[in-house]
């Protein structure tokens, strides 16, 4: 049957029912829902196959969105996985997890009142389903290469890297110093925004693939780095970047301040039923909290606060609502679930004798942009007050941390402390060891699940070509 030219109109936008906030502040499962067949043939057909598909430029693999929304329109589940699979080694993490409203979903063409294609939803319903159908990637025309690498990092990036040369028949080791894969995506990001069976499952599939995981190591420490350059072709760095920016003002050592990281790191390790004393849980139930920065870390802070049982939270920070860089869906989760929102309010201080009693901020208006295009946020005199705290998360981001051994084995960085690799040419993601490869966070910085795949994926075609393969 044709399908209908206003289909687009006659079928509006549905995403997935949503857990209401009563209930799902009582548990960390995700809270979203998930399509069935006919749902999903629905919401992809209302797909209007423009000419320039600007959600596919948008997104950072550049997914073949509109050729798979068509096939799932037609229920040809398995073909719409293989080609999803072309383009991303983790479709249904980032359909869980992106911000497909400031990427695919944001640019779609009907994003202007009619209201975007559900995107994210579908990529995530596509993989789901063809998994519980028994789709696994084809790997029959795979021909060994005879070829090794060693990857460090079982994050985003060394999973894709690992994907991308498996297809290729190229076998990798995988390192990481966590007792589980997933990186940032196991430890980090609240199981209420990814369960931790969906990272695992990922595992399954990868080693199915041949990819082999070595956990609970740390490279220059429990295994040299020479090793790894004596027993491999090539060797991928995708360690992430794990060192807190801080706010640099007073107050920041105070007993009840918190990084970000080690907070959501450690109610991870307690829900997956860990017993590591050198991570240990910690407890915001009945405190006031207040998270300082607007960014999807941010948010995770703020609803991991509210399932602990806070007795409240607020979230201050220096720019409005608009110019955030938090996902649009994690904030209106956030308020939704009771977090404070405390827009254009700058830290100062953060006070307290022997613990933290409160956040001493002012008030800001916003000046011009900068040079990333944001407007800055500028201090207004006199408008200084004091929020009161027993507890403060800081979520300003993550930056660089390279290991000491970097300089022995001549693998340049950056002043940023971000490695130095090569972007054009034939061996893309090469640093300035010929033999050594890297991607990901510790390359670009701190950023989104789907630019960490991008160059894991990148980084692997680089050492196909090195390798002659």
């Amino acid at each position: 049957m044709a399908k209908h030219p206003l289909q687009f109109l006659e079928i509006p936008r549905k995403d997935p029912e949503k857990e209401a906030p009563e209930g799902r502040i009582q548990h960390f499962g995700e809270i979203y829902g998930h399509y069935d067949g006919a749902s999903a043939a629905a919401q992809a057909g209302r797909c209007i196959a423009c000419g320039n598909p600007y959600c596919e430029w948008k997104c950072p693999v550049h997914n073949y969105i509109p050729n798979w929304l068509d096939l799932v329109e037609q229920g040809k589940l398995f073909e719409a996985a293989e080609l999803s699979h072309q383009t991303n080694s983790l479709p249904e993490i980032c359909g869980r997890i992106c911000p497909q409203d400031r990427l695919c979903e944001g640019a779609c063409t009907l994003n202007d009142g009619i209201g975007a294609v559900s995107i994210g939803n579908v990529e995530k319903y596509i993989t789901d389903e063809a998994l519980k159908q028994g789709w696994r990637p084809d790997m029959s025309q795979v021909v060994d290469t005879g070829k090794r690498v060693g990857i460090v990092g079982a994050g985003p990036a060394g999973l894709a890297a690992a994907d991308v040369l498996a297809r290729q028949g190229i076998r990798s080791v995988v390192y990481d110093a966590y007792p589980d894969v997933g990186g940032l995506l196991t430890y980090g990001i609240p199981p209420f925004k990814l369960e931790k069976r969906v990272v695992e499952q990922r595992r399954e599939i990868l080693e199915g693939m041949g990819v082999q995981f070595v956990l609970n190591t740390r490279i220059g420490e429990d295994k040299p780095f020479d090793e790894l350059l004596d027993t491999y072709d090539a060797v991928f760095l995708g360690m992430g970047t794990y060192t807190y920016v801080r706010g640099d003002f007073p107050g920041e050592n105070l007993t009840g301040v918190h990084e970000a990281l080690p907070y959501l790191v450690a109610n991870v390790y307690r829900e997956l039923g860990y017993d590591d004393q050198s991570i240990p849980y910690i407890d915001l139930a009945g405190k006031k909290v207040v998270v300082l920065g607007g960014g999807d870390t941010g948010m995770d802070c703020n609803r991991t606060a509210i399932r602990q049982g806070a007795a409240s939270v607020q979230c201050a920070y220096r720019r409005d609502e608009q110019n955030m860089p938090g996902s649009r869906r994690e904030v209106a989760n956030s308020k939704e679930e009771g977090v404070e929102f405390l827009f254009q309010w700058q830290p100062l201080e953060i006070v307290g004798e022997d613990r933290v009693t409160g956040v001493r901020v002012m008030q800001t208006q916003l000046g011009e942009p900068g040079p990333d295009g944001r407007r800055r946020p500028e201090p207004v005199p006199g408008t200084e007050d004091i929020l009161p705290a027993d507890a403060v998360v800081i979520a300003f981001g993550f930056r660089p941390n390279p290991p000491a051994w970097f300089d022995e084995y001549e693998i340049q960085t950056l002043p940023s402390g971000r490695v130095r690799v090569a972007l054009l040419g034939e061996t893309p993601f090469q640093t300035t060891n010929p033999k050594v490869f890297a991607g990901g966070d510790m390359v670009r910085g701190s950023d989104l699940v789907v630019t960490a795949v991008f160059e894991g994926r990148e980084a692997a075609k680089g050492i196909a070509a090195y390798l002659g393969v």
